[in-house]
């Protein structure tokens, strides 16, 4: 057993408090292990989680087979990758042109290697730019702040409030299931019957025929029918959906920050009520050592948000005031007070990614991390990405 080079004792055992960030490549306040003798650093580097010594996961509702399982080894080897990995940045989108090819989209993800071959497409690359120019529009801008919000934006945003009532129209039948309400499948099964009808509403005359191609992405974006579940491949179908609109040049770059502080913001609020009222499931949970059980992207755009704030840090989430207070404005801290109101226990045992996360000094490693972690955790994964659609606007090549 090594030693501490400072008082000659036994290094401590590792335990997951000495864990990096994965998002950012920095560890947390309390990270690091130190010497029981003299209360100096050990010479242990940051270790891979490990759940020794910890409480388990909680039980306020039943999960999933892993979409990752690997051992802490490998996990830690993939974790350094991330850290080390580029930060992805923003990339303008190719608007297309006459003569218009719109498809059926199908499924084209079925192995690690065609992931390999979808990351090395122009059309992926693109995709996260997408996502990154998202998360920049909305950078230091509250929710609340005035901006550009075109008819396109008006109108999604309706479709979504509509989407919100007939929660209402279709309450939750009994059942002796806790999890998994049917009543969703009734819900959903409107959403299909009346999604075209939904795009036709904004879509121009010359693009009426693109909603072969657009309204597979847009059913697939609020969970599936049969396993009456919901995670970040639905979450990633929604900003497939908006690329999409981007490529038809229905959104444009002027409707970004409206994107994300109107439209993303209602569908967020949609998606918790839907998690709430039918009791999804989360699909592919990484389970307590997961980011969160249904989504990612609202804590890339939210971090942006917060991003130069002269008061807010991320180790503000541990302050009840400022997320009773703030949450109304602030993605990442509307994510954690909803984390908070469905799980019990301690935040550091539920959620210890976002807790270790808390400790980084600044918004901007904490933004920069989590896209890094999205291409990885999400984008890269054949159990969430084997369900993405590929036609004519998003092509396999």
């Amino acid at each position: 057993m090594e030693s501490h080079s400072d008082c000659g004792s036994p290094n401590p055992p590792q335990t997951p408090d000495s864990t990096s960030c994965t998002a950012t490549g920095a560890g947390s306040a309390h990270s690091g292990a130190t010497c029981a003798k003299c209360g100096g650093p050990t010479a242990y580097p940051s270790p891979p989680p490990s759940f020794s010594g910890v409480s388990p996961p909680p039980t306020y509702r039943p999960i999933r087979a892993p979409a990752v399982n690997m051992s802490p080894e490998t996990l830690y080897s993939q974790q350094q990758a991330i850290i080390l990995a580029p930060v992805p940045q923003s990339q303008k989108v190719p608007i297309i042109s006459p003569p218009h090819q719109f498809q059926v989209p199908v499924k084209r993800i079925q192995s690690p290697d065609d992931i390999r071959r979808f990351h090395d497409s122009d059309v992926s690359k693109n995709f996260l730019g997408f996502v990154v120019a998202l998360s920049e529009s909305i950078r230091g801008h509250k929710a609340s702040d005035s901006c550009h919000e075109s008819s396109t934006v008006s109108a999604i945003v309706s479709i979504l409030e509509t989407l919100t009532r007939w929660i209402e129209e279709i309450p939750p039948v009994q059942q002796a299931a806790r999890y998994g309400n049917v009543s969703y499948r009734s819900w959903h099964e409107r959403l299909v019957e009346t999604s075209e009808s939904l795009m036709l509403t904004f879509l121009p005359d010359d693009l009426r025929s693109a909603t072969v191609e657009v309204v597979p992405y847009f059913t697939d974006s609020f969970g599936n029918s049969s396993r009456i579940d919901y995670g970040t491949g639905h979450e990633t179908n929604f900003a497939a959906w908006l690329y999409c609109l981007a490529r038809m040049g229905v959104v444009k770059e002027e409707d970004y920050q409206a994107v994300v502080a109107r439209v993303f913001v209602k569908y967020l609020e949609l998606m918790r009520k839907l998690q709430l009222v039918y009791s999804l499931e989360p699909a592919g949970s990484h389970g307590v050592w997961g980011l969160d059980d249904y989504h990612f992207l609202p804590f890339i755009f939210g971090s942006s948000q917060l991003i130069g704030h002269k008061y807010m840090k991320p180790k503000s989430i541990h302050n009840e005031d400022i997320l009773e207070n703030f949450s109304n404005e602030y993605m990442y801290f509307s994510c954690i007070a909803f984390i908070k109101k469905v799980k019990k226990g301690l935040f550091a045992e539920h959620s210890p990614l976002l807790d270790d996360i808390s400790g980084v000094p600044n918004w901007n490693k904490v933004n920069s991390g989590l896209l890094k972690m999205y291409k990885a955790e999400v984008l890269e994964k054949v159990p969430i990405m084997q369900h993405f659609l590929f036609g004519w606007l998003i092509k396999w090549e």
